[in-house]
């Protein structure tokens, strides 16, 4: 027995990497299936309530795209506003940031001793042409990547909505063996996972918009921009939030002269982050979908280092969706209070 014990630990070290190596080999597929699973389950009650309508199912996939379009129409539309809102800036702003950078290069080299070449602009110390001409076709490669899984994700979401991969027949048939289990489960999944993603999308709207008005107010150039920057990065749990107002107030920097008004812009921002990301977003998502801060940051850089961005965004839905099945076995209970911060019982 305990020869057997033995054997079956040395199998699940060798088999966990395993599996985290296929997760990075395929993550070309596996990043839209799963990404496309919880734009899915966001919409699946309105597909019950359509059904009960008595709508067929053609019409009901066919609204949802629909909606789903709409709304990349509006994101389109607010990205086109904030590109014309950079392409219309005027020569004023890229004066005032070469004499704002000037003067930092000038309080480094004295600090520090690092010369920098005043014959030549001073944005050159921060632009490589070279890197940048040398990038070019990744950055083209990026783009490419980028659509092709675009384009999966949204044949999956189609897939999913159609029953063509049905979440709670999967797990019935995988891991619970048990379809009163797998139903509770997936409903459990379902309901956690669409109060997660509804809260996260509110709380970033609220973030950019708060940022966007900021800048607005103080004087900011391209408020638009900041603000839809913040909504999007902010889906990216802690990490983003950081990033957004890091970015936001070394380029107030260059627009905000006096120290006083730059300080108070960068509180304010802060504040905003504060406001919705260590206030109400805790106090929308329960007590009961509680994550141990330990367990968020492990996670984060696990799937970052799995599947890069994609995987920083879906940490949190990857991780509790796992925290919800390893709740159903005896076994794994102990596991899934120490995702939640409860310890054992």
């Amino acid at each position: 027995m305990n020869n057997l014990r033995t054997t079956n630990r040395l199998l699940l070290i060798i088999v966990i990497p395993l599996v985290f190596y296929l997760l990075k080999i395929l993550s070309f597929i596996l990043v839209p299936l799963v990404f496309s699973m919880f734009i899915a389950l966001l919409f699946l009650p309105l597909m019950r309530w359509l059904r009960k309508k008595r709508l067929s199912q053609g019409v009901s996939i066919f609204i949802v795209v629909l909606i789903i379009i709409g709304a990349l129409k509006i994101g389109g539309e607010l990205v086109q506003l904030s590109s014309r809102e950079i392409r219309a800036t005027d020569e004023i702003f890229l004066a005032k940031a070469e004499t704002k950078l000037e003067t930092l290069l000038i309080s480094i080299e004295t600090v520090f001793g690092i010369p920098y070449a005043e014959d030549e602009p001073v944005l050159n110390h921060f632009i490589d042409r070279d890197y940048v001409m040398k990038n070019f076709g990744s950055t083209l490669g990026f783009i490419g990547n980028f659509l092709t899984m675009s384009l999966m994700t949204a044949f999956f979401v189609v897939l999913w909505l159609a029953e063509s991969i049905n979440v709670q027949k999967l797990l019935n048939s995988t891991i619970l063996k048990q379809k009163h289990a797998s139903v509770k489960t997936f409903m459990k999944i379902e309901k956690d996972l669409i109060t997660f993603i509804k809260v996260k999308f509110l709380v970033s709207l609220g973030t950019g918009i708060g940022i966007g008005v900021a800048c607005y107010f103080f004087g900011v150039s391209f408020p638009i921009f900041w603000g839809l920057f913040a909504f999007v990065i902010n889906f990216v749990q802690m990490i983003g939030s950081f990033i957004s107002v890091i970015l936001t107030s070394i380029f107030a920097f260059v627009e905000l002269d006096t120290t006083g008004h730059l300080l108070f812009f960068v509180l304010i921002i802060t504040g905003v982050q504060v406001l919705f990301g260590s206030i109400l977003e805790p106090i929308l998502m329960g007590k009961s979908f509680s994550i141990n801060i330990i367990t968020v940051l492990v996670m984060l850089m696990l799937w970052g280092f799995i599947w890069g961005i994609p995987g920083l965004i879906m940490a949190i839905p990857l991780t509790v969706f796992l925290k919800i099945i390893l709740e159903q076995f005896p076994q794994t209970q102990l596991i899934a209070r120490l995702i939640s911060g409860k310890g054992a019982k």
